[in-house]
């Protein structure tokens, strides 16, 4: 049949050209990481996967000095401190850099943040998920409202004011540079409340509109964001000063990436 080779090669560079031009689904995991804290902060968790990491890492990072609320303006003034400009605060979702003097509740203000959304498991300001900084950042005031109780997930229109992040009905996307950061801080949350303290067994979900119920979503998501974008100079300062200073407890996504796959 001498027609065949013909349309076996057609067929062959047709695949070629379509693997070519095609963009990845998926972002690769991120690779194997080693810092500092492995053989003492961490020894109990590295070479661990799954469920066991994760209990070994809720075991680690819950023994932790809480703040409250109130002590969480001057935290934030100290945690996202603008490297350029030591009396701004660098604000997440917009990454405007604004006077660490204009903390309140009014237009041109930035307030404190909940990134896990104090209604999703009801904790609202109690100390503990309320007052925890590895999830508190500082926002303007208007982004904020606007990303209100929504859960994470791709599209929507753009946020005014908010440096390229969009929204919908249910749903927030950050600008690409906070993205990471918010998976990072949501995947935290997941690990550090799990119905200990008195408080609810937070966990993401693959829904958006979760309500009051303990979730936030999608979690499927978050991971493509964790890998897109990985840890910032920014996001590891503040890992640090939130350990030395406040909280001594350590946000493992961001020394060990890797981990929200090996769990997940």
């Amino acid at each position: 049949m001498p027609g065949t080779p013909i349309r076996t090669i057609a067929l062959t560079a047709a695949g070629l050209l379509a693997a070519v031009t095609l963009p990845t689904a998926t972002a690769s995991p991120a690779a194997a990481t080693t810092t500092a804290y492995d053989a003492t902060y961490y020894k109990n968790a590295v070479g661990k996967t799954g469920a066991s990491l994760k209990s070994s890492l809720h075991t680690i990072i819950s023994s932790q000095t809480k703040i409250s609320y109130s002590a969480v303006w001057n935290a934030l003034m100290a945690t996202d401190q603008d490297p350029n400009n030591s009396n701004n605060v660098i604000l997440l979702y917009s990454g405007v850099s604004r006077a660490k003097s204009l903390n309140g509740g009014d237009v041109g203000d930035w307030n404190r943040e909940h990134t896990w959304a104090k209604s999703h498991g009801d904790f609202g300001e109690a100390t503990g998920p309320g007052t925890d900084l590895h999830h508190l950042r500082p926002a303007d005031v208007q982004v904020n409202g606007v990303r209100g109780n929504k859960d994470f997930d791709n599209g929507g229109i753009a946020v005014a004011g908010g440096g390229g992040s969009l929204t919908d009905s249910d749903s927030f996307e950050p600008r690409d540079a906070d993205k990471g950061d918010v998976a990072r801080m949501i995947l935290y949350m997941a690990v550090r409340y799990d119905g200990g303290d008195g408080f609810a067994d937070l966990e993401p979900n693959e829904k958006v509109s979760n309500g009051s119920a303990p979730n936030i979503g999608k979690l499927s998501v978050l991971k493509q964001w964790s890998d897109e974008d990985p840890p910032s100079a920014f996001e590891e300062k503040r890992n640090q000063v939130i350990y030395d200073t406040y909280q001594h407890n350590r946000n493992p996504f961001i020394d060990h990436p890797e981990w929200v796959e090996a769990i997940w």
